[in-house]
Formats: C-alpha cells, sequence, structure tokens
C-alpha cells in the first residue's frame, strides 16, 4: 500500500476544498457522487433522469474538451496536470515536471512525454529552476491560459443548461 506525505495529504486537502469551494460558488448543493452515495446508503438507487443528466453532461463535456483543444490526448493523467498548472497559475505558484506527474499519478518518465506534447501543442513552457538547476518548472503559457479560461466559460454555460439534482 503506498504511504503519502503530510505535503501530499495537505495538497489533496487542499484541492477537495477548491473543488468543493468551486462548486459551491456555481450554486450546486451537492455534486452528483455524494447523492449517489446517500441513496446507496438507505438501499434506494438514484433517480435514473439524475444519472441520466449527469452521464449526458459528462459525455457533452469530453467531446466539448476535444473539440476545444484541437486533439484527443487533453484526457487523463495530460488533463490532470493542465488542471494542476491552471491552479497553480491562478495561486501565482509553479510546478515542477515531478510535481505534475505526481500529481497526475504517472512515472517521471511518462509525465515528461505528456509534457513534452503539451509544450509541442504551445500550452505550456518549460524553464530551469534558478535555485535549484535540477528542478524543470511547467507553466502555462499565454495561449495555454486563454485556452483554459475559455474552456471553462464554454462548459459554465452548459451546466447552468442541466437541471439541478433534486435534495
Amino acid at each position: 500500500m503506498q504511504q503519502f506525505s503530510n505535503q501530499e495529504i495537505a495538497e489533496l486537502k487542499s484541492r477537495v476544498d477548491q473543488i468543493h469551494d468551486l462548486l459551491a460558488s456555481r450554486g450546486e448543493e451537492a455534486p452528483v457522487a455524494p447523492v449517489r452515495a446517500i441513496a446507496t446508503a438507505r438501499g434506494e438507487a438514484a433517480p435514473k433522469s439524475e444519472l441520466l443528466d449527469q452521464l449526458s453532461f459528462s459525455i457533452q463535456i469530453r467531446r466539448i474538451r476535444r473539440t476545444h483543444f484541437g486533439t484527443a490526448e487533453m484526457s487523463g493523467p495530460v488533463w490532470d496536470m493542465m488542471l494542476d498548472l491552471m491552479l497553480a497559475a491562478a495561486n501565482e505558484r509553479v510546478l515542477g515536471a515531478s510535481d505534475l506527474a505526481t500529481g497526475a499519478g504517472v512515472p517521471l518518465s511518462s509525465g515528461l512525454r505528456m509534457i513534452a506534447a503539451l509544450e509541442r501543442l504551445g500550452f505550456v513552457h518549460r524553464s530551469i529552476d534558478e535555485r535549484d538547476r535540477r528542478r524543470t518548472i511547467v507553466r502555462l503559457t499565454d495561449c495555454g491560459i486563454e485556452r483554459m479560461v475559455s474552456y471553462f466559460e464554454k462548459i459554465g454555460g452548459i451546466r447552468q443548461a442541466v437541471p439541478p439534482l433534486a435534495a
């Protein structure tokens, strides 16, 4: 079983809190997973229409992401890296290549290939950390930030069209 450091646990907690705050700011009382978990705990099935709405929304988001970024590569660990980089940029923080690979749950060698692909697409820029020359800093480019912002604006409008979950 993999053990997590206190720093990793704190980062995960921080991400969960940020997601919770984001959902709260959008006027959603709870995401689908807890609604489903409550229904399951009660021995009930989640309402079918809610599940179908959520599935439909998830498919729409995936398709929009693919067309918005112009590549099918923008999923899984690569997408996790883009989210981590956007969050870091919003908080005026920097992330190293190893941070991104760890956060995406991939080996460093795979993470470096994914970062190189994002760099070829013009979404990220790599540089050497001036304080620790062994470390590679990865940042979103202006193009990467613009694409992420416009993507979330686009899916924000779609999310509002999906009926709210029943309490």
